[in-house]
């Protein structure tokens, strides 16, 4: 029995799924190495044109940004957005604060969070998801430097672990 022809716009199932696709703009990849993540939020975030359209350029730095909680409404610092190279008069300002939208309920779960005693709230990464712009913010403790150097052991010790089984499997014996 023949399958059915597959035409152009058919997918095959492995490739339909019901999840958004991201587009990754930005990743703060020092973040997952200088903090331990606790939780990590979803948030929208509030831009003008401009910025959008550097953003799908692919322009942006989470690496000294930061989010506060002020009265109640959640705001992204530091997040270096390039000013639009076509832009005129309308064009941004690369470092300026911006708000980012969330549920109350999340937000009144993150000021109860924040009000322990060495929780911050860091960007993660800037993608896009279904055209709209999204960050991705965790709720982290800053790390002590011993706990780096540890995770740095258990990381190579693991990749060694790897290594070794992929020697055993393909018949490598030393």
């Amino acid at each position: 029995m023949a399958a059915a022809p597959k035409t152009a716009g058919s997918k095959s199932p492995a490739l339909s799924s019901n999840r958004p696709v991201r587009k990754i703009i930005a990743q703060n990849k020092k973040a997952r190495h200088e903090y331990s993540i606790e939780d990590v939020f979803e948030c929208g975030v509030v831009l003008m044109g401009t910025e959008v359209k550097s953003l799908r350029l692919g322009r942006a730095s989470l690496v000294d940004g930061f989010a506060t909680i002020d009265n109640g409404e959640v705001y992204l610092h530091g997040v270096h957005i390039p000013e639009y190279a076509f832009g005129s008069w309308t064009n941004h300002t690369p470092r300026r604060v911006r708000k980012l939208l969330l549920h109350k309920g999340e937000i009144l779960r993150l000021i109860g969070k924040t009000k322990e005693s060495g929780l911050t709230l860091v960007p993660l990464s800037l993608y896009f998801v279904e055209g709209k712009v999204k960050v991705e913010i965790a709720l982290a403790r800053g790390k002590k430097s011993w706990d780096k150097r540890q995770d740095l052991a258990k990381r190579d010790a693991d990749r060694e672990v790897s290594r070794a089984l992929g020697r055993r499997a393909k018949g490598y014996t030393e």
